[in-house]
């Protein structure tokens, strides 16, 4: 049994980076096919009735989880917004790219813990980061120099970075705003809020959607995004930002392209080559750095 907070928080991370890439890959293919706002509504509004059973099933809500609603609002939207600005972008931009652009959240929510937490980067997470960012990218481009010398940022990379900001920005803010809400009260609340807002932006396509005409896979995805990649990795997340600096939490999103392996190799798919390996050795050398307890110095 695993004792520690930190430790725990480090494991739920571990299973968030795997679940973020499993809604890649899923995600991928079906951006096409529904509206980016759809969708993202269809899988909070799914996601809220399961945080909701939830919360009834372990401990209710208490005055304290309903005291500045406000708080819900505004981290839903950031949430939400991410997930509507990375479908978006990935109807034009190539997957290659926009797992690229993903490995700046890292960095970007060191800055922001930072400046909303005071939350100091030592040398030795810097270098951590550093390989860790190096790693993931020699394996998104799969040991292939000429191919990340080729890369060029498009408008899909541009709007699915703005999300990469929202998410970023998001982790460090759910410690700043945490009154002692316990994580499955305070994801709740953080996903109804989502929910609220989405049915307002997103009222119109929900509207003329022709779900009749919906793919199953899509229905699949759906329903991973909503149960997984919604209330499971929300919970994750709530669960480690108490428990973790801003940066260590976001470093695990260097492991997604590694999951992203190891999804592709359970559906069939090739396996990488050897080169790529080096990669994933290298994100796997930075978590470890990370695992260090900053607390002891």
């Amino acid at each position: 049994m695993i004792a520690h907070p930190a430790i725990r928080a480090h494991v739920a991370m571990l299973l968030f980076s795997g679940v973020v890439a499993g809604s890649f890959s899923l995600g991928h293919g079906i951006a096409n096919e529904i509206s980016p706002a759809a969708l993202t509504a269809m899988r909070f509004m799914l996601a809220a009735v399961i945080m909701a059973a939830w919360v009834w099933r372990t401990r209710g809500l208490s005055r304290r989880d309903l005291q500045a609603p406000w708080r819900y609002l505004v981290l839903g939207g950031l949430m939400g917004a991410y997930f509507v600005l990375m479908f978006e972008g990935l109807k034009t931009a190539p997957a290659v790219s926009t797992s690229a652009v993903f490995t700046l959240t890292p960095a970007l929510s060191a800055v922001f813990g930072y400046v909303l937490l005071s939350q100091f980067v030592t040398s030795r997470i810097m270098a951590a980061l550093s390989i860790g960012c190096i790693g993931a990218v020699w394996v998104i481009f799969r040991a292939d120099f000429d191919a990340l010398l080729a890369l060029q940022i498009g408008r899909g990379e541009g709007i699915y970075f703005l999300g990469c900001v929202a998410h970023a920005f998001y982790t460090p803010l759910v410690r700043k705003l945490n009154r002692g809400q316990s994580p499955v009260a305070f994801t709740f609340g953080t996903i109804v809020g989502a929910m609220l807002l989405l049915l307002l932006y997103g009222g119109g396509d929900l509207a003329t959607t022709d779900y009749a005409a919906l793919r199953p896979i899509v229905w699949v995805t759906l329903i991973y995004l909503a149960v997984f990649a919604s209330a499971g990795s929300f919970f994750l997340v709530q669960y480690s930002t108490l428990h973790l600096p801003s940066a260590k939490v976001m470093a695990y999103t260097y492991l997604t392209p590694s999951w992203v392996i190891l999804w592709e190799g359970a559906l069939g798919k090739a396996l990488p080559t050897p080169g790529v390996w080096v990669g994933v050795v290298a994100t796997i050398l930075a978590l470890t750095l990370l695992l260090r307890d900053e607390s002891a110095q």
